[in-house]
This record gives structure tokens, sequence and C-alpha cells, in this order.
């Protein structure tokens, strides 16, 4: 008798123990088929199909980090940042030896502008995987955005001696070395991610301007003109390839530029404008009226449209008010002063302009503007002089 129910206890046990091993196993085929469906939702970029696989997969295993993993880095892509946080620091809680959801979780705070604590994670990473260049420099990247740039430069250092070839690592690097006005090692990292990238527009465009701050002319022109080469579809490519030879007193080489960006361009106003600018800095340098009629024949169909820019308008006053009508120059250069972004430039012409036409208040009011846009150490003593004049004039 107590053999029998020795038997049967032991095969109601055995029994058990086969229905527990089979729902086990059929329980970890229907997470994995949930994972895999997640996955395969997401290939297709069906991210709310993948959320409901992966909360089907959780709501077999709640304890699984893979699930939690996957389920934030989706709420991530959808963009429901706090909802991803949730996913992603249970995942890290789950295995906190594992770095990538430490690496999400960073990237989810930078996504949401707090780059102190993505910073945070992101060094939490490298403690657990120093070998992962992108994430040196998505620390790097932390760390520009809060402002300090200069403890930047270690952790690219680290992402470009891991990979070389890292273009952006490079163009960064070149940046904060910028901004730590270190030029001679910003133009070595930019010229890198030139090379590496050759159509890498952002650098060229900061080498161009470190260039030109070097007074390194032939340099900086070639990579204006690479741009202008690399997006010709862009007018303002050869704008600027224009305006810098204008900056450098290659008048002919300007105006040959820009005419050449108003055939292809005819329908942009930024090129007509570039054009009357360079022809209106002429006609001032050499006194020339054969000057000053072309640039208001290049202004005059872009000044006197309802969308004038600010820019069109403040040169298109400055040419009228050198042809001798003082009149319409000031109600131009009164608009061009009305529309943002204003050039200092603008409230010096007005002022020039009311002062002719008798209006000395205008003209003192103008020129103060003038000196608070350009700053008082920076201002003219031609300037501070006039000023004096005109507060005198109209005591008087």
């Amino acid at each position: 008798m107590k053999r029998l129910v020795v038997l049967s206890v032991g095969l109601a046990a055995l029994t058990v123990g086969v229905l527990v091993a089979w729902y086990t196993v059929r329980q970890d085929r229907e997470f994995q088929r949930l994972i895999a469906a997640g996955d395969a939702a997401l290939a297709r970029d069906q991210t709310y199909g993948a959320i409901e696989a992966f909360s089907g997969a959780l709501a077999l295993k709640r304890e699984s980090m893979l699930a939690y993993l996957k389920r934030g880095d989706t709420y991530r892509r959808r963009g429901e940042l706090e909802s991803a946080l949730r996913d992603l620091r249970q995942a890290a809680a789950l295995d906190p030896s594992a770095p990538r959801p430490v690496e999400l979780l960073g990237d989810v705070n930078a996504a949401m502008a707090r780059y102190e604590r993505s910073a945070e994670h992101y060094r939490a990473f490298i403690d657990l995987d120093d070998q992962a260049p992108r994430v040196y420099y998505k620390l790097a990247l932390a760390y520009y955005r809060s402002g300090r740039a200069e403890q930047a430069i270690d952790p690219l250092r680290q992402a470009v001696a891991l990979d070389e070839r890292f273009t952006e690592a490079q163009y960064l690097l070149g940046l904060c070395l910028r901004d730590r006005a270190d030029d001679a090692a910003a133009l070595d990292a930019l010229t890198r991610a030139v090379e590496i990238n050759p159509t890498f527009a952002e650098a060229r465009d900061e080498l161009a301007d470190l260039y030109e701050r070097a007074d390194r002319r032939r340099e900086a022109i070639e990579q204006l003109e690479a741009l202008a080469a690399l997006q010709p579809t862009r007018a303002a490519r050869l704008v600027a390839v224009g305006l810098a030879y204008a900056r450098w007193g290659r008048t002919d080489a300007a105006i040959l530029t820009l005419g050449r960006a108003a055939e292809r361009f005819p329908d942009e106003p930024a090129v007509y404008t570039a054009l009357g600018r360079v022809w209106l800095q002429d006609a001032e340098r050499r006194n020339d009226r054969i000057a000053l009629g072309k640039a208001i024949e290049a202004l005059q169909p872009t000044a006197t449209t309802a969308a004038a820019s600010s820019s069109a308008l403040m040169l298109y006053g400055r040419a009228l008010f050198l042809s001798g009508d003082h009149t319409a120059a000031e109600r131009l250069l009164l608009q061009a002063t009305s529309r943002p972004p204003v050039e200092p430039a603008a409230y010096r012409y007005l002022a020039d302009a009311a002062e002719r036409l008798g209006h000395l208040a205008e003209a003192q009011d103008a020129l103060r503007r003038y000196v608070a846009l350009v700053g008082e150490n920076e201002v003219e003593e031609a300037v501070t002089e006039r000023l004096a004049r005109l507060a005198l004039r109209r005591r008087t």
C-alpha cells in the first residue's frame, strides 16, 4: 500500500514536472516569437506593432532585460521619450553590466536636451566598454552642446584614435579647437575630415572661414569654389565666392562670378543684391558714375518688390543717395531699418540721407543706433565727432 502511494506521488510529480517543462518551453518559444515579430515590425518601420510585440514578450517574462531594452528603444524611435526612459532604466537595472541600455539612456536624455544627464550615461558606458568610438563622440557632442567645448576635446581625440576615419568626430574636434582659438590644430582636424569625405560641406565651410581669418585667401577661395561645385543648385554658394573676391579687392573676379550666378539663377534676389553690393562698393571707392549706374540697375528690380530684404533696400537706398535722389534714399533706408536683420551700415546711410535733407533729429537717432550696434569701442572716431556736431546743430 505504501509502495503504491509512493509510486502515485512520484508519478504525479513527474507529470507536473513534465507539464511545467512543457509550459516553460512553450513560453520560451512564444517569447522568442514575439521578440522576432517585434524586430520584423521595426525592420518595416512599424513601431506600433513592434511595441505590441515587445509588450507581449514582457507579459510572458517580466524580468527580461532584452524586452525592456527593445521596447524602450522603439519608444525612443517614436519620440515617446518618457516611456523610453522608463523602459531603458528598467533594462539597465535588470543588467547593470549591459552597456547598450546605458548608451540609449544617454541618447534619450540628449534628445530631451538634458546634456549633463546624457554625458553621465555616456561616461558610464565608457566605464563598461572603452573601445566604442561612437560613444566617445556622443559624449563630446553632449559636452559641446552644453557649452563645454574644451571638455569635448579629449573624448574626440579618443574617438579618432580608435577610428581615424571617423569624419564627424574630426569635424567636431575642429570646431572645439577653433573655439579654443587653436586655429592651426583646428585646420588639421577639419582638413582630415574633408580628406575622408570630400563632400562634407560643413567642414569645408569652416575651413573657408579659418583660412580667411588667417588671410590665406587662395585656400579660402578653393574651399568656397569646391562648395559651389558640390552644391550647384544653391545660389548662395556662388554668391559667397563672389563676395569673397570683393572683400579682397578682386572686383573683376567678383563681378564675373556673380554675373555667372545671375545667368544660372535668374530668379534669385540674393544674387542681384550681391552684384549690386559689389558695383556699389566699386562706385564709392573710385567715384565711378558708370559703376553706380550698374549698381542701381542690379538692385532696382529686387529692392522695389514687397518682399525686398533689408540688405537690398539698404544698398538701393545708398545708391540713390549717391545719385542725388536723397528723398527716395531716406524713404528706402527707413524701410531697410524696419526689416530685420538690419546691417549696422543701414543706420549710417540713413543718417547721411536724413542730414542732407535737414532732418537732424532723425540723423542723430540713426547714428546713435549705428553706434549701439557696432559698439562704442569699435566705432570710428569720425562718427563720434559727427554725433557731437549734430547735437550742436540741433541746439543752435
